[in-house]
């Protein structure tokens, strides 16, 4: 299939938290690639989110991969928690990595944990530059951080289309990562930019017309469709 090209990650900040376990298990069942864990601090983004200790609570009952998204403005105060549970990304935003940023990665890195660099709409994406060497996946954030259910901006595009270009320029094989709103609407425009991993949500997923399962069949051949209509172009 054309669609293993693209990796899905599902925003489980969206999910029914009152059935979680349960949720986890559909997107498993769905073969979905990626379990994407927002944490926010209340200061980073206005909005309190997921704990890191719902991570050993989560983890022994999917073998999915977790993606650590920290919004937070002390990533390194949580690093101890969350690696201890085994996930497989840490996702850090750019806006806080000018203080201590290199050191920071490396510390995720030895810790076994690959390495994710989140981006804000109005963050310039000259820095990245200085990152290349030390990341596996750039997630660049199409709507402002922090709530769900916001809508897309179409200025984030040209950044994941630098990142496409620096990309195939560097023979680099990082991942890039869209966050928000992505949906029926965006998934052309997201993919046609470059973007390879696509983070599900409110909007995209768990938008509760219809039952879990159907929705993630939906998504993947909206996608499959996409795809094989750009490989015929």
């Amino acid at each position: 299939m054309i669609l293993s090209q693209i990796k899905l990650s599902a925003s489980i900040m969206c999910a029914d938290l009152g059935n979680l376990r349960e949720q986890i298990k559909i997107l498993e069942q769905g073969n979905i690639d990626m379990i994407h864990f927002d944490v926010m601090d209340g200061h980073f983004v206005p909005n309190l989110a997921l704990s890191p200790m719902m991570l050993p609570w989560l983890k022994p009952f999917t073998s999915l991969p977790f993606d650590v998204h920290l919004m937070v403005k002390n990533p390194e105060k949580l690093l101890d928690q969350i690696t201890e549970n085994n996930v497989e990304f840490i996702t850090v935003h750019i806006e806080i990595l000018p203080h201590y940023g290199i050191r920071l990665l490396n510390t995720i890195r030895k810790r076994g944990v690959k390495v994710g660099i989140a981006i804000n709409p109005l963050t310039s994406i000259d820095n990245v530059k200085y990152f290349l060497d030390y990341v596996d996946k750039f997630t660049i954030m199409t709507v402002d951080p922090g709530f769900a259910g916001q809508q897309f901006i179409p200025s984030a595009l040209q950044k994941v289309k630098y990142l496409a270009f620096i990309r195939k320029k560097k023979k680099l094989h990082f991942d890039i990562e869209v966050d928000g709103s992505i949906n029926s609407n965006t998934f052309e425009k997201v993919l046609n930019a470059g973007a390879n991993v696509l983070v599900l949500g409110a909007s995209g997923l768990f938008n509760k017309h219809q039952d879990l399962q159907s929705a993630i069949t939906m998504v993947k051949n909206e996608i499959e469709a996409l795809l094989q209509k750009r490989k015929e172009c």
